[in-house]
């Protein structure tokens, strides 16, 4: 017996007509239509829930989304059992990507009305974007049981129990599905794809033969259309049946087809038995062999050749990577040192890469009064040049690095890849003016180039030029812009909001560091709902393969490093309020904003006024010329320019674990993400949180710099608890103490046989000092301990010295001055150790624009 329909709900014949009507124009987005017969109905009928929820809708299309929202949820209100007041309501939330209440609201829908297609499929996508894969099949079961006629119901039966893990009821909805199929068209792509799709389930069950058997017939037949799907398949089948000869012809004529893709070489020698990232023993010299056939059989082919240096070693080693590096630089090829770095984790292969290049190098000096042979490109000593100097930087020898770079500027001053290295180099001697004064040399050199001017900005944002940077960022972005940094952020570009985050950190403006680092996670949770439109669009256009590969990739999706990094860096920040709140506020005073805060303040409101006026543009030009259509949102107005709300202390640790959190799972062998996680953890008295944290940072590295400090902050906080936690949790801390820390050792001796153990290691100083300060050492021990990093034997970079006179300022050493004027002499060639007038005056003169630079710009505009 079907439900009653309540009164209030049913319509008289004409009120129900255009109720019908109100649908059809939102699903035309005939808004304003819509919207007045909307109207029509509320004048003679104020309470009907449906009309009110239609209205609502339609008022959150056309930009009112405040009032849209609350009369949708007066209608739900005054009828709780209407589909599609629910419906709708679903909709909202779906729009404010609350897909968890969205999802709540079909389900509420389905109550009333269980066979509705629409909210079935809504329902489905959002079950599958919350991984809710026990709810997606049953409620592609209750789709397909509504229309088995609609082929897109079988597949999305089967991708749901796939999902799912349950890959033999997959195949059987596949084989159901295709016994039912009757003349199908030839080069049908749809059906090309389903059958792809019902062999990749097969190998993944591991019925190989059927598998075989099923390509075989569907590729002989043309069903299946992608003709080098059916060699790939075909190829790792005949593997994985041991029929090694067939399998080795087909990757045989998959890699003259691309014979330059290492997947195909890997597939080849597994197929061989061959492990082409551990060869050892006699597989070396068979997997040489082949190699060396396959450069003869290809000549054109780079990966052979690539590919034959990770495997040699030796005297095979150096036959053949001359011919590779003397051809690479022949030719003038300025991503030579890039192929070939990763050969350097192998020490004897660097030094032969080195006495290669360097005898080429003589070779050539000694022949430069004479022509060049006709084996010899005449650049090949500029390019031998730029080698070398890239493997002395690589090798931390950056002096002879530049004095390389500067010869070759002699020899040709115009190319840009010379002054471009020049300023990495000086970055890494921690010269950030001149590494970004180098940069703008080489920019000018081309300034139609994109990529030039990106790299010179991306340095000038290093050296903490923002200004500067953003005048380069304008070239190429959108002139109608509120300002090119805003265009950037738009066009999600992670290059930029990280750099542009890391130097507003570096500058002291944590308001607006934090602003960027959320601006990098919003992007993150962009891609994330962007993902929501594939669960509809792969199932209508049958491209499965790829999208069952989308699914994990999305699952893994904060595994980027751009992801790591704003989230540990932003978690340090709230740490660093957190355990200061007095520079928490003052850092949110609007009368001791940062120079950079203020500028941002001030562009920041002009952004806002200009957004604010090309909406009412917008708004009008929308009315009058396409009224019925105004689908975009106005722009949300940012009221905290600088990020001061970001600053408050009562919800630092809330946030920096909100953006940590995903990474316990994704960056699990990440020691630095396991270190973050336990800072904001044992704050937030999460202590069994802090000791997995700290267990899990011990058996990726015990001898950790960083960790060696939290070992010793734990106990320290463990032992200062005013009361043991009850059981099961203390028993379980005190466990974990024990494990991390000998009982029957001190925490001086500790520390000091830590610093015994890595006496040579500047981090370990640093932080053995640190460890001292937490102890209560005096002071004056502490900076003793903290100058031994500038002992002879002490392997000391930039970046740590730079880190401890940060921590002898922290402590209010008196000492801190003497140690930046000793490194400020140990690394001449240094400009981090300056005073902050002598910066000032390098931040003056690192952009000198000369007559000749204006004349170029000028041409190029």
């Amino acid at each position: 017996m079907a439900p009653s329909v309540p009164s209030k709900r049913v319509l008289p014949s004409k009120e129900s007509g255009l109720f019908k009507e109100l649908l059809n124009l939102y699903e035309s987005r005939q808004l304003k239509k819509g919207q007045k017969t909307a109207d029509q109905i509320l004048k003679k009928f104020p309470e009907h829930g449906e009309t009110l929820c239609m209205k609502g809708l339609i008022l959150t299309h056309m930009g009112r989304r405040e009032e849209g929202i609350e009369l949708v949820k007066k209608g739900v209100r005054l009828d709780l059992t209407s589909h599609i007041a629910w419906h709708v309501f679903g909709l909202i939330q779906k729009g404010e990507k609350n897909y968890e209440e969205a999802l709540k609201s079909y389900t509420q829908a389905l109550r009333f009305d269980k066979e509705n297609m629409n909210i079935l499929r809504d329902a489905a996508h959002l079950q599958t974007q919350l991984r809710l894969f026990d709810g997606l099949v049953e409620t592609r079961h209750t789709l397909l049981k509504l229309r088995p006629n609609l082929r897109q119901n079988w597949i999305g039966l089967a991708v749901a129990y796939h999902l799912n893990g349950s890959l033999k009821d997959a195949k059987q909805v596949l084989e159901h599905y295709e016994s039912t199929l009757k003349n199908i068209p030839d080069y049908d792509v749809e059906h090309s794809e389903v059958l792809l799709y019902h062999i990749r389930l097969l190998e993944e069950l591991g019925e190989y033969p059927k598998a075989l058997g099923l390509l075989d017939v569907n590729a002989k037949s043309r069903a299946i259309i992608d003709r080098t799907a059916i060699m790939e398949f075909r190829a790792r089948l005949l593997s994985k049946l041991g029929d090694h000869d067939e399998a080795e012809n087909t990757w045989q004529a998959l890699i003259e087809q691309n014979p330059d893709s290492y997947e195909y070489y890997k597939g080849f020698f597994s197929n061989r038995g061959i492990d082409l990232e551990n060869v050892t023993g006699d597989a070396r010299q068979k997997a040489l062999q082949y190699l060396r056939d396959f450069s003869s059989q290809l000549p054109r082919a780079a990966a052979p050749r690539r590919l034959a240096l990770d495997v040699a070693d030796g005297d095979d080693f150096k036959t053949l990577a001359e011919p590779y590096l003397t051809s690479g630089l022949d030719k003038g090829i300025p991503s030579l040192f890039a192929d070939i770095k990763a050969l350097y984790r192998d020490v004897g292969k660097q030094r032969a890469i080195a006495s290669i290049v360097e005898a080429l190098r003589e070779r050539l000096a000694s022949q430069s009064s004479s022509p060049p042979s006709e084996s010899e490109s005449p650049t090949t000593y500029l390019w031998t040049l730029y080698f070398l100097a890239q493997h002395y930087s690589h090798t931390a020898d950056h002096k002879h690095a530049l004095t390389l770079l500067d010869e070759a500027l002699e020899h040709t001053p115009t190319l840009p890849e010379l002054l471009m290295y020049r300023a990495r180099v000086l970055k890494r001697l921690g010269d950030p003016f001149g590494a970004a004064r180098s940069m703008d040399e080489a920019r000018v050199l081309d300034l139609q180039d994109r990529f030039l001017n990106t790299k010179c900005a991306k340095y000038r944002l290093r050296a903490g030029l923002e200004e500067e940077a953003q005048e380069l960022f304008g070239l190429f972005t959108k002139k109608d812009a509120s300002s090119p940094g805003a265009d950037l952020e738009d066009m999600q570009s992670l290059l930029y909001l990280t750099e542009d985050a890391d130097s507003h950190r570096r500058n002291g403006a944590f308001g607006l560091a934090l602003k960027k680092f959320h601006a990098i996670q919003k992007v993150f949770n962009e891609i994330e709902d962007d993902q929501y439109d594939f669960h509809g669009y792969s199932l209508r256009r049958f491209t499965l393969n790829i999208y069952l590969d989308l699914i994990p990739w999305e699952d893994h999706l904060r595994s980027h490093a751009s992801y790591i990094h704003s989230a540990i860096s932003a978690s340090q920040i709230y740490v660093q309020i957190h355990d200061d709140p007095a520079a928490a506020s003052k850092a949110s005073s609007s009368n001791n904003l940062t120079e950079a805060e203020k500028k941002a303040k001030k562009k920041a409101k002009k952004a806002a006024q200009k957004v604010q006026e090309d909406s009412k543009k917008a708004t009008t030009q929308s009315t009058s010329t396409n009224e019925d259509k105004g689908l975009d949102l106005t722009p949300a107005k940012d009221d905290d320019p600088t990020g001061t709300k970001l600053l408050e202390h009562a919800t630092a640790l809330d946030r920096a674990w909100k953006l940590l959190s995903p990474l316990v799972s994704l960056a699990q062998e990440n020691i630095d993400v396991q270190i973050a996680i336990y800072d904001v953890a044992v704050r937030r008295s999460k202590l069994l949180e802090a000791a997995k944290a700290l267990r899990y940072a011990k058996s990726l590295d015990a001898e950790h710099p960083e960790l060696h400090i939290r070992l010793i902050d734990f106990h320290k906080r463990v032992s200062s608890l005013p009361q043991v936690p009850p059981a099961p949790i203390g028993s379980v801390i005190n466990a974990a103490l024990a494990e991390l820390l000998p009982e029957e050792v001190s925490l001086e001796t500790f520390n000091s046989q830590y610093l015994q153990r890595h006496s040579t290691s500047g981090k370990a100083v640093l932080a053995s000092a640190n460890v001292l300060h937490k102890l209560g050492t005096p002071i004056a021990e502490v900076e003793s301990a903290a100058f031994g990093a500038l002992n002879p034997e002490v392997s000391l970079s930039i970046q740590t010295a730079v880190d401890i006179l940060a921590f002898l300022q922290s402590i209010g050493s008196s000492r801190a001055d003497e140690f930046r004027t000793t490194c400020n002499a140990k690394y001449e060639l240094s400009t981090v150790f300056k005073l902050p007038s002598e910066l000032a005056e390098l931040r003056r003169v690192a952009f000198v624009v000369t007559e000749e630079d204006k004349t170029k710009q000028e041409e190029a505009s």
